[in-house]
């Protein structure tokens, strides 16, 4: 794929596929409670949480897929994130836009693969 979408749109998509990622692997903890549930992914998937992923993240990674990663971290952003640093926000951008993209490109083993990586224990 050329790519077509620039990183924020590439991380929108991202956000929505660590979401569903994260909701699916809680449902093995056996916690019931929706409630609990939402909580739980909530604290996962927020930019502070994402951002440390990174560290473990980058090594993984092709120079393609680095070259993704900036386009998401280097998006500018026009006010201050309301419950993270700006560097968590760009670095958890970057992750999402990752995602996004590799989503897009259907290479959904390689999506798995990295999620088991960053988040094998949940």
């Amino acid at each position: 794929m050329d790519i077509q979408y620039n990183g924020i749109l590439l991380a929108y998509i991202g956000d929505g596929v660590l979401e569903l990622l994260v909701r699916e692997k809680l449902l093995s903890t056996g916690e019931t409670n929706t409630g609990k549930l939402s909580a739980m992914a909530q604290k996962i998937v927020c930019a502070p949480a994402q951002s440390e992923k990174v560290d473990l993240l980058l090594p993984l990674l092709s120079e393609e897929e680095l070259s993704i990663y900036k386009l998401g971290r280097n998006h500018k952003v026009s006010g201050k994130p309301k419950h993270a640093s700006i560097v968590e926000y760009h670095r958890a951008t970057g992750m999402e836009a990752l995602f996004g993209y590799l989503h897009l490109e259907g290479r959904e083993a390689r999506i798995r693969e990295l999620f088991e990586e960053l988040y094998r224990n949940i």
